[in-house]
């Protein structure tokens, strides 16, 4: 049975995060993992070598509460993780999800991340995080940590769910597209209800390479029952996938985490980027 990991914070990204993963599950006949990592580094404040300043007995009822405050607050972390992690359980079982793992690691994300994705088939991570508030405008610090670092698919989501209609696919005859087209052929059965658009940036509509390659793109997910419908885009990329989304309304959309054009393998490519920050659907990443 495949599985798909589902990376929380509490945030208020969170129910996307469930809600999209939840959807992914029901389609794929998948179980689902939770991962919510509690950070390592909320550790007890140090008080240094204050016996000459404040007296070796102030120093050390200071260390005191110190101690005993740090251990309170090791409680409330645990309190908060099994409360976010009930919630994540609630809502994926209220979607119709039967099976959910949780897990609660101690470290960082990134690090644990690693010794739980081998098995997943999909990673689902929410757009921004924690301080979503004060950094509208930016994505989460570790989503491109992750996408860099993993080979399965990584599902970015928005704050809030929406119903699934409509899939796009950036499609520009790549490894990583080719590599998208058969995620969608492997997984056509439960797709066949969805509209399925598949569309390339070309430098001018003449341009035959892209159209052959859009035609035959086409063939090979109709043959495997999918309703497709292609277009041959014109201008800068990132305009182009952004206004397209908006006036076919798409609800999904498929692309690699890099292109061509990428020079060092260190950052994801800089129009996924700036679809990922200004698009408000989830956005399916592929390497």
């Amino acid at each position: 049975m495949p599985t798909i990991l589902l990376c929380s914070d509490g945030s208020d990204f969170a129910e996307g995060i469930y809600k999209y993963g939840a959807w992914f599950a029901r389609r794929f006949q998948a179980r689902t993992q939770v991962l919510f990592v509690t950070d390592i580094r909320q550790k007890a404040v140090s008080t240094g070598n204050l016996s000459g300043s404040l007296g070796l007995g102030a120093s050390d009822q200071l260390l005191d509460k110190l101690v005993n405050l740090e251990h309170e607050k090791a409680k409330l972390n645990k309190k908060r993780a099994r409360l976010i992690l009930q919630n994540a359980d609630q809502v994926l079982k209220a979607e119709g999800v039967s099976e959910v793992e949780l897990l609660n690691p101690t470290g960082f994300l990134v690090d644990c991340f690693h010794d739980f994705e081998a098995d997943a088939n999909m990673v689902v991570l929410g757009k921004r995080g924690e301080a979503a508030e004060f950094a509208s405008a930016h994505l989460g610090a570790n989503i491109e940590r992750i996408v860099r670092s993993t080979n399965k698919p990584c599902l970015v989501t928005p704050q809030t769910f929406a119903p699934i209609e409509r899939v796009l696919l950036a499609y520009d005859d790549s490894p990583t597209g080719k590599q998208i087209l058969k995620f969608l052929a492997d997984n056509a059965q439960g797709l066949k209800d969805l509209e399925i658009h598949i569309a390339t940036v070309a430098k001018s509509e003449s341009d035959e390479g892209r159209g052959r390659s859009l035609a035959k793109t086409q063939e090979q997910l109709q043959q495997s029952g999918l309703t497709t419908t292609t277009s041959l885009l014109t201008g800068d990329p990132e305009k182009a996938i952004a206004q397209y989304i908006e006036q076919h309304q798409i609800s999904l959309l498929l692309m690699g985490a890099y292109g061509h054009s990428r020079i060092r393998n260190l950052i994801i490519g800089s129009t996924t980027i700036q679809l990922l920050r200004s698009s408000k659907i989830p956005v399916l990443l592929f390497r």
